[in-house]
Formats: C-alpha cells, structure tokens, sequence
C-alpha cells in the first residue's frame, strides 16, 4: 500500500512540476512579446509561413464540410418540415463551433508541427546555442515572433473556414437541393448575432491559437537534440494542441452560450 502511495505521490509531483515549467515558460515568453513588436518584419514573415501557407487546406476543408454540413442538415430539418432555417444552422454550427475547433486542429497538425520541428532542428543543429553566444535571446529573436504570428493567423483561417464553409452551403442547399435563397440568406441574418455568435467565435479562435503555437514553440525549444526527440516533439504538439482545443473548447461554449 504504502508502494502504492508513493508511487502517486510521484506522478502528481511530477505533473505539477511540469505544470510549473509550462507556467513559467509562457509567462517568459509573453515577457519577450514587447521586444519582437519591434521587429515587425520577422512577425509578418511567421504569419505569412504560419497562415498563407496553411489556406489551402483550410479552405478545402471548409468547403468540404460546408458541403455535408448543409446536405446533412437538410434530411434532419426536412422531416420537421423546418428545412427554410438550413441557412441559421450551417452558420451557427461554423461560426460558433466547427469553424474555430476544426480550425485549430487543422492549425495543429500541419502549422503546429512544422514550427515544433524547425524549432527543434535549430536545437538539433545548435542554431540556438550559437544565438546564445553571441549574446542574442533565442526566445526573443526565435520563439516570441512564432507565437505571435500563430495567434494573429489562427483567427482570420478560422473566419476563412467559416465563410467558405457557409458559401458552400449555399452551393449544395440552393443550387443543388433547392432551399429558397431568400430564405437561406434572410433567416441567416437575423438569427445571427455578431457579437454573442460571431464575436465569440473569434475569441475562441484566438484563445486556441495561444494554445496551439504555444504548445508548438515549447515542444521544439524543449525537444532532445536529436532526429528521434524531434519526431516526438511533433508527436506531442499535435497530441497535447488536439486535447487542449477540445477542453478549452468545452469549458470556453459553457461560458459563452450557456443561458442565464
């Protein structure tokens, strides 16, 4: 018994030293946020190899669901003769939810492990030891223009997701079904709130882009400088960005939407 206590005792200790290194960690990088703001161009550079880099699939996969979103909404509304309100359930179900959550995962596997595995190649390659000896930070100069770069893209790809998934939608629910467009657009519109439902989307969006390149930059500044701790680095990114986005994801639609 007492083994077994002691064995417990060690797994917690171990998760809130972890826990503490992370705190610390990210509180030392938002300290260095100020002094990347004035390097402006390393910033753009992040957002253009985070974001632009990253539309292509997030604009097919809005498209896609926006396509099987609305077809599935149809059969389901369609029964309770409901089928003029397919226009409000494709937007709210995009901009409230699939829009920021899909996003974000899509941010984590193809974004997130790219920034985990160039950073931890620098490590590998003691990039960021030699930065160090020519007394240069690599949280500063490497780390902090990442981090922001992937919080400016993750809001406007998921604003991105969710418009081209409604404009596909449209697509499937008008030219294809025959849902009135009138009806489509009109109901859309006053069944949508930008503040309660698209405002908050956003937020969510942002708040899963600290967590997603967060997790990202810390994986591949703390990797093993080594072509195997790389590989699971990457592993780790997309694992713990995927869980973290639907905790938070749950937790963030508890807050907002529940009714008072």
């Amino acid at each position: 018994m007492s083994a077994l206590l002691a064995a417990i005792g060690g797994y917690v200790l171990d998760a809130l030293r972890a826990l503490g290194h992370h705190a610390f960690f990210f509180f030392d990088l938002l300290r260095r946020t100020p002094a990347a703001l004035r390097r402006p161009h390393l910033v753009v550079a992040q957002i253009h190899a985070i974001g632009n880099l990253s539309l292509l699939i997030i604009m097919a996969s809005g498209l896609a669901v926006g396509f099987v979103l609305a077809l599935q909404s149809y059969y389901a509304l369609v029964t309770y003769g409901a089928s003029e309100s397919l226009g409000l359930l494709v937007n709210l179900s995009l901009v409230r939810e699939l829009g920021p959550v899909v996003t974000a995962l899509l941010f984590a596997g193809r974004a997130g492990t790219s920034l985990t595995a160039e950073i931890g190649l620098m490590k590998a390659g003691e990039q960021l030891a030699a930065m160090e000896m020519m007394a240069i930070d690599p949280k500063t100069r490497v780390l902090a223009p990442r981090f922001l770069g992937g919080i400016v893209a993750m809001p406007v790809l998921a604003v991105l997701f969710s418009a081209v998934g409604i404009l596909g939608a449209y697509v499937v629910a008008v030219q294809l079904i025959g849902v009135d467009p009138g009806n489509f657009w009109s109901i859309m519109q006053n069944g949508v709130d930008v503040w309660r439902d698209v405002g908050n989307g956003i937020l969510k969006s942002v708040v899963f882009g600290v967590i997603c390149t967060f997790v990202a930059v810390y994986q591949g500044f703390e990797a093993q400088a080594t072509p195997e701790g790389v590989a699971k680095a990457t592993t780790r990114t997309v694992v713990i960005s995927s869980l973290g986005v639907l905790a938070t994801d749950f937790v963030l639609t508890a807050l907002m939407f529940s009714t008072h």
